[in-house]
């Protein structure tokens, strides 16, 4: 048996949020995901963070399991919600006292499915532990509970999460990147038989920074004197993510599909943002 999981790179604030609510029912009509993860960490109204609110609308909108990174932690009312649910992860590697877990299994048709969450340490500021340890400390416990094991590696270095999918290959499922929020078109399956796709890119603005306002962004580079990052909701807009099947008796991925969507009539004027958690 094949299970297909989709998974989408960074919702970025009410659009990407938006985008969710819009095009999840037409993805699962036209690929058939028996499982949806997305990374939340940045779906916050001002694109920093996520909300209890926010997790409740995912989970509405048929997400089974939502991870995070480096911005996890910038909303202190997710902190109970990280120590109470197991559906949203922070990386692996922050240390053992902050809230929450980097790793869970779901079901998904009486099988499960196994999900690490870990972030790079290469050009990223926070001071986390070793992202291979990391994963090595909690490999053998999955393999114990399932065949199906993915890796969302939040990282900035292209490097750092190709040296965790080849370390790794063979042993888990898939490796899937976040961060840079710009989906790259080197999707394929390793000699091991893992899935990997450097980044899956994000939910949000096609034409801004990241999903932020150019303007402001661009001051910053030729000032670098602060500014005020703000999501930008005009515009185009895109969602991007990817389609892998995995066998559930092996665990080797057979199949990894990149997907792009682009909104060009999503409009803001109607939207209640207090739907999307943001207010």
């Amino acid at each position: 048996m094949n299970v297909r999981v989709l998974l989408l790179g960074d919702i970025i604030g009410a659009p990407g949020k938006a985008l969710v609510q819009k095009h999840i029912p037409e993805l699962k009509k036209i690929y058939s995901p028996q499982a949806i993860i997305v990374n939340g960490e940045n779906c916050a109204g001002d694109g920093r963070g996520i909300t209890p609110k926010a997790m409740r609308f995912f989970k509405h909108a048929g997400v089974n399991l939502v991870t995070s990174g480096n911005h996890i932690f910038q909303k202190k009312d997710i902190y109970p919600y990280l120590t109470e649910h197991k559906d949203l992860l922070r990386p692996l590697n922050f240390p053992s006292g902050c809230p929450g877990i980097g790793v869970t299994t779901f079901e998904v048709d009486g099988v499960p499915v196994g999900v690490i969450n870990v972030q790079g340490r290469v050009f990223m500021r926070e001071l986390v532990g070793c992202p291979f340890r990391a994963v090595e400390s909690v490999l053998t416990y999955l393999q114990h509970k399932t065949k199906i094991i993915i890796i969302d590696m939040h990282a900035e270095a292209t490097s750092e999460k190709l040296g965790i999918a080849f370390y790794f290959d063979g042993k888990v499922s898939a490796v899937v990147g976040t961060h840079t929020h710009v989906q790259t078109a080197d999707e394929r399956i390793l000699p091991g038989g893992t899935a990997y796709i450097t980044d899956l890119g994000m939910s949000g603005a096609l034409n801004s920074m990241i999903g932020m306002k150019k303007d402001a962004v661009i001051r910053n580079m030729l000032t670098q004197m602060p500014v005020k990052f703000e999501v930008e909701t005009e515009g185009t807009m895109i969602m991007t993510g990817v389609i892998i099947d995995i066998n559930s008796e092996t665990g080797k991925a057979t199949h990894i599909e990149r997907i792009k969507v682009i909104d060009t009539d999503l409009k803001f004027d109607h939207i209640n943002h207090a739907d999307f958690g943001d207010k």
